[in-house]
């Protein structure tokens, strides 16, 4: 293990003898007496060195081997510390040009996870993760463009049809792809997130194992009331773990993001809507299969969209690192009338029964 400072923490003086790492006081890391050889020996924790050479180089400049010791340990506890061999090992999972990418990501890793080398890991597992992002408008093709800058190792994105120009936005689909194939731009999109040269990606088998988590977000953002489709019940009983997302009028939707088994899940949603207002599963047939309900023109405010899709792939990436985002057992909202998110708490409901449990035997 080769130890370094974190590069994505700011160093600043409290006073002639304090230093601080890290900006927000409530958090950051506070080392007393940093005299001149301390601050030396702070210099030499640049990741070229483990913790034995740093012990032998803290003696040499007069620190102390003891003190050098007693030092790292602090340092460590404090969250300070990274292992930057570990950092070499997981970039290296990426092609050069989306490795030079990903060092933001990483800094950002290490703030999250603070323990030398946990960083590392979670961005290691992002790159053997495999997701599918059903809906390449608006909302689906950004959200599949920043999972897959965040270094994610597999992005898909299932969508039929032509590029028209309501899908297209500044973080998802360009406007000068109107007209080609949605498949083909929404493929192109994540590649270019990564850096990647454009090349063919091999068609997917129907043997092949599903993906880790899929992304719901149809374009006309059905997703966010959709959740008793028979394709949310082929999720549930593969045990893949899914997200609704979309922009319905004027609010963007986040969640339910859904563990089989283990959270409520989209019908539950459905349900809740079915008890608050008795006409809901007409309304919803209306609205359902091109219905004759359906809104001609469906509003979808560009940088409520955009806002929608960065926050559904940080909830993925907060998910698949080992949290647990507000959008498992609920869901968010955001208003482009104010622009204030809001979590709405969901409940499995006990008519849906994908949290009930097998009976005891006996």
């Amino acid at each position: 293990m080769r130890l370094v400072l974190k590069p994505a923490l700011s160093r600043s003086w409290r006073d002639s003898e304090t230093l601080q790492f890290g900006t927000v006081t409530r958090y950051a890391g506070v080392l007393g007496n940093a005299d001149k050889t301390l601050c030396e020996f702070l210099e030499l924790v640049d990741g070229t060195r483990d913790r034995p050479e740093l012990l032998s180089a803290g003696e040499r400049i007069g620190l102390g081997r003891e003190p050098a010791d007693t030092l790292l340990s602090e340092l460590e506890e404090t969250g300070l510390l990274d292992d930057a061999e570990a950092t070499d090992r997981a970039l290296s999972h990426f092609p050069r040009p989306h490795r030079d990418l990903l060092g933001p990501d990483l800094a950002s890793l290490s703030l999250v996870h603070s323990g030398p080398g946990a960083a590392p890991a979670v961005l290691a597992r992002r790159a053997e993760t495999r997701i599918e992002v059903r809906g390449a408008g608006r909302v689906g093709a950004a959200v599949a463009a920043v999972l897959a800058a965040g270094g994610t190792g597999s992005v898909t994105v299932a969508d039929s049809g032509r590029v028209q120009p309501a899908d297209c936005s500044p973080a998802g689909l360009p406007p000068a792809d109107v007209g080609r194939l949605r498949s083909t731009v929404a493929r192109e999109t994540v590649q270019r997130a990564t850096g990647r040269p454009l090349v063919p990606v091999p068609r997917r088998k129907s043997d092949d194992p599903p993906p880790d988590f899929v992304v719901l977000a149809p374009r006309d953002g059905s997703a966010a009331f959709a959740g008793g489709t028979y394709e949310a019940r082929l999720l549930l009983r593969a045990g893949v773990p899914h997200l609704y997302v979309g922009v319905v009028e004027e609010f963007g939707i986040i969640g339910p993001l859904v563990i089989p088994g283990r959270s409520a899940c989209g019908h539950c949603l459905v349900l809740r809507r079915e008890d608050e207002d008795a006409a809901w599963p007409r309304v919803l047939a209306q609205l359902a299969d091109n219905g004759p309900g359906r809104a001609r023109t469906p509003a979808c405010d560009t940088a409520l969209a955009t806002a929608v899709a960065g926050l559904a792939a940080l909830h993925v990436q907060v998910y698949l690192d080992g949290g647990r985002p507000p959008s498992v057992d609920g869901w968010c909202e955001i208003s482009a009338g104010d622009g204030m998110p809001r979590r709405l708490r969901l409940r499995g409901h006990p008519d849906c029964g994908c949290l009930w449990q097998p009976l005891p035997p006996g």
